[in-house]
């Protein structure tokens, strides 16, 4: 059965993507800690990320590089925290996430409550910089 961000990365969901190409996809959290905060996710069904071939894994990351500096330059931050938690959902992906103090990334926090309306207007403007 697919994951969800299978589901979404073959369009049968929405998502707000900030990026894609052949091998993976960056879309907003919705259910954010801090605007901006992106998953990147491998169109392979991965469960665990350290099960992906180590050459798709380098390039994971550097597809993710690429998006972090797309966040960075969109969002008002210090910098991009980056987390790979992998329990809460069963395929690979990266938190992305803008952070101006480390408790901007505790997954405890309350989620944001953004409208469909504002996390299109953040998707967009992170896609506009990722080169």
């Amino acid at each position: 059965m697919a994951s969800i961000f299978t589901k979404i990365g073959q369009g049968d969901i929405p998502g707000h993507f900030v990026a894609r190409n052949d091998e993976f996809f960056a879309i907003l959290d919705i259910n954010p800690l801090r605007k901006g905060h992106v998953l990147v996710i491998p169109f392979d069904e991965v469960d665990y990320i350290y099960d992906l071939p180590s050459d798709k894994l380098g390039r994971y990351f550097q597809f993710a590089q690429r998006v972090a500096e797309a966040i960075k330059k969109a969002v008002d931050c210090n910098r991009i925290g980056t987390a790979v938690v992998g329990l809460e959902v069963p395929h690979a992906h990266i938190h992305l996430i803008p952070i101006d103090q480390i408790d901007d990334m505790n997954f405890s926090r309350l989620k944001l409550d953004l409208s469909q309306d504002e996390l299109a207007e953040i998707a967009q403007q992170i896609a506009q910089q990722f080169i």
